[in-house]
C-alpha cells in the first residue's frame, strides 16, 4: 500500500479497490474459497439444518482494553449460530470505511480478525469494503455473517425454557459493557478493566457433548442479562427467579457500575452465555464448562417457574423480590 489512509478511491471498485483487497485483505483471510475473489462463496455442504445470522458493529471506541471492532465482530457472529448449537464454519465481512481512515489500524482490526477466526474455528470466505466520504460515518463499520451446521440432536431454541430448568451463566457480567463505556469517557479505576469478548462455540460443543438436555442458550449482549431472561421468559411462556447474591460480578465493574448509577444486570456482555438446563443436568454441564478457559467461573444463578409467565424477578441479597423489567431504550449506545 501506497498511502498510509484509506482514500475515496479504495472504494471505487477500480485498482486501489483491488489493491486494498488483495494486499491486505487477503493477506489475512485468505483461503481456498476467498482467493477465487468471486460474486459469492461457493463450498460443499453436508446435509442436515443450517443456522445463518447476521450482524454490524458500530462501537466506540474501536480499541478497548481486551479487544477491538475487528474480534468483536467475528466473536458476536460466531455466538450468534453457537446459541442455536450450531458448528459455525463460515463468515462474511463487509467493511464501511471512512476517508481518511489509518491504514495501519485497519491493519491491526484485520490482524485481530484473523486471529479470532482462528480460535474460533472459522473461514472468512467472502466479503465488501466500501468507503465513503470523510464525516459521513465514523471511523469504520463492520457486518458479519455466519454460516454453521447444527447437529441432529440438538434442538436448542429460545422458547424452549421449561419451568423446573436450572440458570447457568458462564461467567462475571457487565464486562464489557462497562470497559467501553469506560474508555470512552476517559475514567480510570485501581484495577484495569477488560472486555470480555471471546468465541463461545467450544464452549457449547463441550456442553452439548455432556448433556442432550439443554433447552436454551443464549449470549445476554445489548440489554445484558435482564433483557435475555425477559425474552426466553416471554418466548417459552414461563417465568424466570434470579439470585441476586449468586450472579458474578467482578469488584471493579460492580464498583464502576455504583459510581455510574448504571445496573450491571442491564450492562452488555461479549463472552458470556446463558443457558437453562434440567435441574439433574445442571452438574455434569457446569463440569463440562469449568474445563473451558471461558466457562470456568460458570455458576447457577436462577430457575425457571409456573409463576407469572412472562416475568422475571430478582431476589435480593437482603431477602425481597423486586421485577426485572426489559431494557427501555438504549442505556450504553455503540457498545458493539
Amino acid at each position: 500500500m501506497k498511502t498510509d489512509k484509506i482514500l475515496l478511491d479504495h472504494g471505487s471498485g477500480g485498482r486501489a479497490s483491488h489493491k486494498l483487497v488483495s494486499e491486505l485483505i487477503l493477506k489475512y483471510f485468505n483461503n481456498p474459497i476467498l482467493e477465487k475473489l468471486d460474486d459469492s462463496a461457493v463450498f460443499e455442504v453436508e446435509q442436515g439444518r443450517l443456522a445463518f445470522s447476521t450482524d454490524s458493529y458500530t462501537v466506540d471506541p474501536i480499541f478497548f482494553p481486551g479487544g477491538d471492532i475487528g474480534e468483536l465482530a467475528i466473536n458476536g457472529t460466531v455466538n450468534d449460530l453457537a446459541m442455536l448449537g450450531a458448528e459455525p464454519r463460515y463468515l462474511s465481512v463487509g467493511f464501511i470505511l471512512e476517508e481518511g481512515f489509518l491504514i495501519s489500524d485497519f491493519d491491526r482490526i484485520l490482524q485481530s480478525m484473523r486471529k479470532a477466526a482462528e480460535e474460533a474455528s472459522v473461514k472468512i470466505v467472502t466479503g465488501d469494503t466500501k468507503v465513503v466520504p470523510r464525516g459521513a460515518a465514523d471511523k469504520i463499520f463492520v457486518n458479519t455473517s455466519g454460516v454453521g451446521f447444527i447437529p441432529r440432536n440438538v434442538n436448542i431454541a429460545g422458547k424452549n425454557a421449561k419451568p423446573g430448568d436450572k440458570i447457568i451463566v458462564s461467567g462475571t457480567i457487565a464486562d464489557h459493557g462497562v470497559t467501553v463505556l469506560t474508555q470512552r469517557e476517559g475514567l480510570s479505576f485501581q484495577s484495569a478493566l477488560t472486555s470480555d469478548t471471546a468465541p463461545l462455540n467450544h464452549l457449547v460443543a463441550a456442553m452439548i457433548s455432556t448433556s442432550d438436555q439443554i433447552h436454551v442458550l443464549r449470549d445476554p449482549t445489548r440489554g445484558g442479562v435482564a433483557t435475555t431472561m425477559n425474552e426466553i421468559a416471554i418466548q417459552s411462556d414461563v417465568g424466570v427467579m434470579l439470585y441476586e447474591d449468586a450472579i458474578p460480578i467482578r469488584d471493579d465493574v460492580r464498583g464502576a457500575c455504583e459510581l455510574l448509577g448504571l445496573d450491571p444486570l442491564y450492562i452488555a456482555n461479549e463472552g458470556k452465555l446463558l443457558a437453562c438446563v434440567p435441574a439433574d443436568h445442571v452438574d455434569r454441564v457446569l463440569a463440562s464448562m469449568h474445563h473451558n478457559r471461558y466457562g470456568k467461573d460458570a455458576c447457577m444463578i436462577g430457575e425457571i417457574t409456573n409463576d407469572y409467565p412472562g416475568k422475571v424477578f430478582l431476589k435480593t441479597t437482603i431477602g425481597g423480590t423486586r421485577i426485572v423489567d426489559m431494557l427501555v431504550g438504549e442505556q450504553l449506545p455503540r457498545i458493539c
